[in-house]
């Protein structure tokens, strides 16, 4: 499926810059909202540390699906949000 828009990532959603490459580094982690049929809904960056803080941030993101956090192609967490407000 191609964007229907370019995805621009600022420097705020950026966590350092390469000195080698000169490239910011992007956070990682995203958390994707899934509908009733598995297929995601939503997606959202979340500027974490590690993958408990990114997991706590997810918590507090309203969306009332289930949710998954990734960084990268890794699993971190399921999360149904609905049951943990």
């Amino acid at each position: 499926m191609k964007p229907d828009r370019p995805v621009v990532v600022t420097i705020t959603k950026c966590r350092f810059r390469d000195t080698q490459t000169g490239f910011y580094q992007v956070s990682g982690y995203r958390l994707y909202c899934l509908d009733g049929a598995n297929k995601v809904a939503s997606a959202e960056w979340i500027d974490a540390d590690d993958d408990d803080a990114a997991v706590e941030a997810a918590k507090h993101m309203l969306d009332g699906h289930e949710c998954e956090v990734w960084k990268g192609t890794r699993l971190i967490a399921r999360l149904n949000l609905r049951l943990n407000r």
